[in-house]
């Protein structure tokens, strides 16, 4: 067993600065300084007055330091995992992209061995797959050749790792296998790289999709006579993503989606490709070239590729935007993200019965431990 001590903690209500967190793999206890009792406990870890946070969860994942989950490798997996973990992540969705199907499905394989493997570094939480089934128009930096018909025979196989499916509901076929998803799995269905227009978004979001996929980029955009995917992400409540790296969106958008989603609904995510924690330079990205300059990654025609991001950058942007409380921004990357995927009993939030996924960092949100299920990946400072 081991207690953090001396620390602010950070619960769903509010921060809490006279408590002492005790935890093994799952998280045991939430006491009083004057009630903690050192016995049973083999490990006291003073943080200094720093902050106590529940691990971050990224669900938007394509890769970091120089590797991706097209690389379709354990190795790379780790490599992505020990990167992030630095940066708070302590568990997320290897994210595939739009390539030929052998290729995706060498990368599922791989994250359904992750699901079983131990390693230092984030968890593993299962796959999002982002393409094949999307609209070209709206491709982004996914590649149009690849780009297929969506069948539920393509994924029936994987179902049971893949938490989040990304499709543009317009497209032919895409009724029938939003059915059989609904019907076969506990996948969340995400709008993405989509030409939807707002009735057909809408349709899409009745038959039962409820999340969208980095909401803003490569979807049809919000126009007063034509309200578009974000139009209908604005009129519902389906959970949204947002890369808050301040290139994908502007800052000051994060306020107004902030106003009329609320901080329920709201997840930030990465969707960082190999660059992630890289230095500039020439990278690839499901066998596109992407020059990354001054962190703000592009193909060769100046399409944003994936970000350089990662997720505590994220919440400094966003709450530096905003003005949010930092306890409120911490729920839009751990249960927010958890609730996405179905783990909110699991993990999201420091509550006694959950995984013990535990960062610690200083007022600049530099991480300085990280614990997953309780085993310190970093140690401290």
């Amino acid at each position: 067993m081991k207690a953090l001590i001396n620390g602010k903690i950070l619960l769903e209500d509010g921060i809490y600065e006279d408590k002492v967190l005790i935890f093994d793999e799952k998280i045991r206890g939430i006491v009083c300084k004057k009630d903690f009792k050192e016995r049973n406990i083999e490990e006291i870890i003073d943080t200094e007055g720093r902050y106590i946070s529940p691990g971050f969860i990224d669900i938007h994942i394509h890769g970091s330091g120089g590797s991706d989950t097209m690389d379709g490798t354990i190795e790379a997996l780790k490599a992505i995992s020990s990167t992030i973990v630095s940066y708070g992540t302590t568990g997320f969705l290897p994210t595939t992209m739009t390539m030929d199907m052998p290729s995706i499905y060498a990368a599922l394989d791989t994250v359904k061995k992750a699901l079983s493997m131990e390693w230092q570094g984030a968890k593993v939480l299962g796959a999002h797959m982002e393409g094949p089934f999307i609209n070209s128009r709206f491709r982004g930096a996914q590649r149009a050749d690849y780009i297929i018909t969506p069948e539920y025979d393509y994924i029936k196989d994987y179902i049971d790792i893949i938490k989040i499916i990304t499709i543009a509901p317009e497209i032919q076929g895409s009724r029938d296998f939003i059915a059989s998803v609904q019907q076969g799995s506990n996948a969340t269905l995400a709008i993405g790289h989509t030409a939807a227009t707002y009735e057909e978004a809408m349709e899409a979001i009745e038959a039962g999709m409820s999340h969208c996929t980095h909401l803003f980029n490569a979807m049809t955009p919000l126009h007063h006579r034509n309200p578009g995917v974000v139009g209908a992400a604005f009129n519902s409540d389906i959970t949204c993503e947002l890369i808050a790296d301040k290139i994908h969106v502007h800052p000051e958008v994060f306020k107004l989606l902030l106003k009329i989603k609320g901080e329920e609904k709201l997840i930030l995510v990465t969707d960082a490709m190999r660059a992630g924690c890289m230095k500039d330079g020439a990278y690839e990205l499901g066998g596109q070239q992407v020059q990354v300059k001054e962190g703000k990654a592009q193909l060769t025609d100046g399409s944003l590729a994936g970000s350089a991001l990662t997720l505590n950058q994220s919440v400094k942007n966003f709450m530096l935007a905003t003005k949010s409380p930092l306890h409120q921004v911490i729920k839009l990357v751990s249960l927010n993200p958890a609730r996405v995927i179905g783990m909110e009993r699991q993990k999201g939030s420091i509550a006694i019965g959950k995984d013990a996924d535990i960062i610690v960092f200083d007022d600049n949100i530099k991480i300085k431990m990280a614990f997953v299920e309780g085993c310190n990946q970093l140690g401290g400072d």
